[in-house]
């Protein structure tokens, strides 16, 4: 089974180079709203549920072949604090830890060279924090914005906050759309505010926040993804990871798809990133197999594929940690703040 799950360049990923975050990829210019293709989208919700309730039955990726996925998977982690305790310190070990994901004595063994995650996601007010610690790297600052979670603050407001975001250093911006355009299928309404966004990030990345589990149907889902797209958004993002339902893999497989379908239409490359509620090594390994299987190799980097994640990190290392030594450790040793 793990030869059908890795191909050379995952294989190899234990003597290859370290792979920092590097933007390779064009960005998704949009493209006019086009509501007949909207319209057309249609899920069938029970075969999506009978493919997605296979991958996680199915995927058996043993020894070295389990340690070169996780620690592809690590490349492609957004490490995140999100909390209203948040404090300078707290992000500072987080910076930490992004910038040296993996203990050196496990890199050694797996003849790896140091590696980074692929971004660290914080609130405004952390930027300066993270723009600190971060100094010297090529490890890029997310920042939440425009009315995160909730997303119902004026929009004048919210697109200011996405320009005081860039303008503080923040080279990927996370905003999360308006959920009633979605609900009440104003799909013009989602296309201008998603555009405005995009154009305030300027040069900075623009991450769509979805959060489909406050979006009805699967369907609702598809359709907000491509509207997303269509306005130029760099990446589709789950979840907030503040609603009672966040990534799942019925969900994640209609977005990949809206990808798919996008870049079919455009030959343009949207990246995509799960969030909230993923915490096991196990299921990175899932949602690996899942973007190679539905995207391609090229999905596997971390200019198009994120894990929206703050205690991922941790299992990822312990389970490292037993394919070295043969023993796990406490989860203590290996916390991210």
């Amino acid at each position: 089974m793990a030869a059908q799950l890795t191909d050379k360049k995952t294989t190899d990923a234990t003597t290859t180079d370290a792979h920092l975050p590097q933007v390779t990829e064009p960005r998704n210019p949009g493209m006019p709203l086009d509501l007949d293709w909207v319209r057309s989208v249609q899920v069938n919700t029970s075969a999506v549920e009978r493919r997605a309730a296979t991958l996680p039955a199915r995927r058996s990726v043993k020894k070295a072949h389990q340690a070169a996925w996780l620690l592809r998977a690590i490349t492609c982690i957004d490490l995140t604090t999100l909390s209203g305790d948040d404090t300078e310190r707290r992000v500072e070990r987080l910076c930490a830890k992004a910038r040296q994901p993996v203990a050196p004595d496990l890199l050694n063994a797996l003849g790896m060279k140091p590696i980074t995650t692929g971004a660290v996601c914080v609130y405004h007010e952390m930027i300066p924090a993270a723009k600190r610690a971060l100094e010297g790297t090529n490890i890029p600052i997310a920042a939440v914005s425009t009315g995160f979670p909730a997303g119902l603050s004026p929009l004048e407001l919210r697109i200011r906050e996405i320009e005081m975001s860039v303008e503080a250093g923040a080279a990927e911006i996370d905003i999360v759309i308006s959920r009633r355009h979605v609900l009440t299928g104003d799909w013009q309404a989602l296309y201008d505010e998603m555009k405005a966004f995009r154009a305030a990030c300027g040069d900075a990345h623009v991450k769509a926040i979805l959060a489909t589990g406050e979006l009805g149907s699967l369907r609702n889902v598809a359709r907000a993804s491509l509207v997303c797209m269509m306005a130029g958004a760099d990446f589709i993002k789950t979840s907030t990871g503040k609603e009672s339902v966040n990534a799942t893999l019925p969900v994640s497989l209609v977005m990949i798809r809206a990808i798919r379908d996008y870049y079919d239409r455009t030959g343009i490359r949207v990246g995509y990133k799960p969030a909230g509620g993923i915490s096991k090594a196990k299921d990175a390994i899932t949602y690996l197999a899942l973007m190679k299987e539905e995207l391609g190799d090229r999905w596997l980097e971390p200019d198009l594929f994120r894990f929206g994640a703050s205690s991922l990190l941790n299992d990822i290392e312990r389970q490292l940690e037993h394919h070295v030594t043969g023993s796990y450790s406490a989860g203590y040793r290996h916390a991210t703040s």
